[in-house]
């Protein structure tokens, strides 16, 4: 990472799909999914799959502002999960898949928190908006086995049902910032 880059992890249910998602926006050098903001010193995935250690199953990105700003990176964010159902996306439920914006700078949670009221004047979800927007803490790389891992299972039946809509919505959706 270069001194330019700046970093911002995303909570949005299973890792897998926003990673998925995250990996085909431009303006990247990294999308990794990992765990976050929980209080257990070393996660890993069958201690955060229990809840009991309070972390959030996360992508962390490293961007290039200069390619693509916060607010696009929150517009796809905010596109691709459901940012008003508690500990919960989808059939994935536990306060793992919570929705969370968790910021490494006070500048990106004031841009956060004020995209976060913005979208909940205008009533664009319908319903309030519960996604957390915290400041990074106690952040761990996930598994291996975890990173890439809809280009490695694109034939897995959570990849084809969940995370590859999610990747053609934000294809279609934002196709200006995705990679060529």
């Amino acid at each position: 990472m270069t001194s330019d880059t700046q970093t911002l992890v995303l909570g949005g249910g299973c890792f897998w799909c926003t990673e998925s998602v995250f990996l085909q926006v431009r303006g990247l050098t990294l999308v990794e999914s990992g765990y976050s903001n929980g209080h257990a010193p070393h996660p890993n995935y069958e201690m955060v799959c229990t809840g009991t250690s309070g972390h959030n199953e996360v992508v962390r990105l490293a961007y290039d502002p200069q390619q693509i700003s916060l607010t696009e990176l929150l517009e796809v964010f905010f596109l691709i999960h459901d940012p008003t159902t508690l500990n919960r996306q989808g059939h994935d439920v536990g306060t793992q898949y919570r929705s969370g914006i968790y910021c490494t700078t006070s500048e990106q949670r004031d841009a956060a928190q004020a995209m976060v009221h913005a979208l909940d004047a205008a009533g664009d979800f319908g319903k309030p908006i519960v996604t957390e927007v915290e400041m990074l803490s106690n952040y761990a790389r996930a598994e291996e086995y975890h990173q890439n891992y809809f280009a490695k299972n694109p034939g897995q039946g959570y990849c084809l049902a969940v995370a590859a809509p999610k990747v053609a919505k934000f294809r279609k959706t934002f196709a200006r910032l995705a990679k060529p």
